[in-house]
This record gives C-alpha cells, structure tokens and sequence, in this order.
C-alpha cells in the first residue's frame, strides 16, 4: 500500500483517510500517477474559504464556479450569494464544499488511472 503521505502531503483528515482507501490496492506507479493527476485538480479549503470571502467583496459565487457547480455559481453572481445568505453558508462549509468535490476528482481520477493499466 502507497504512503499517501508522501505522495501527498498537503491533505489531511477526512480527505486523507478517504483518499488511503481509495488507493489501498494501488501499485506505486498507479499511486504516483493518481497523485500527480489529483494534485492539479485538487481544491484546498482555505482557497475556497478566500474566494467565498471575495463573494462579499461583490463577486459571489466564485466559490461555485471553482468546484463546477456553473448553475449555482450564475445563481450566486445574478443575486448577490442570494443576499448574501448563500455566501455565508458557504463561509461556513467550506470544508465540506471542497471535500465533496476533490472526492468526485478523485473518483474520476481512479477510475482514469485503473483503466490506463
């Protein structure tokens, strides 16, 4: 089993035990090529926590946009985070914002690598 954090450090948590049982039956090769592919499309929370931040600074919805939620995202800019109360739920699941997307990358990532070998 691949150390996953030596592939990758940055994660922690949930979205560390999440990922080491995602990889638990991966050779290293598949282990490195899954890091380096999730690495790129991975979001940090702290990056979607900022860019919500920014969503009272005029330009809500950054936040959906990042995490491909297009519909949500146009919602959020046309109405002002929907007064500003979607942009302070957002503030305040920001954490679950980014694991629910960085574990559908990972999905497809797993499945893109385990059909490459």
């Amino acid at each position: 089993m691949p150390n996953i954090m030596q592939l990758l450090p940055e994660i922690d948590g949930e979205e560390m035990m999440y990922l080491q049982n995602m990889m638990k039956d991966y050779t290293d090769q598949q282990a490195q090529q899954f890091a380096m592919m999730y690495r790129t499309r991975r979001r940090d929370p702290q990056t979607i926590l900022l860019v919500t931040i920014v969503g009272f600074l005029g330009i809500a919805g950054i936040q959906r946009f990042m995490t491909d939620q297009i519909g949500m995202g146009i919602l959020y800019f046309f109405t002002v985070g929907l007064c500003f109360i979607g942009t302070i739920v957002d503030l305040i699941n920001h954490k679950k914002i980014a694991i629910e997307y960085n574990q559908t990358q990972a999905q497809q990532i797993a499945m893109m690598v385990k059909s490459s070998t």
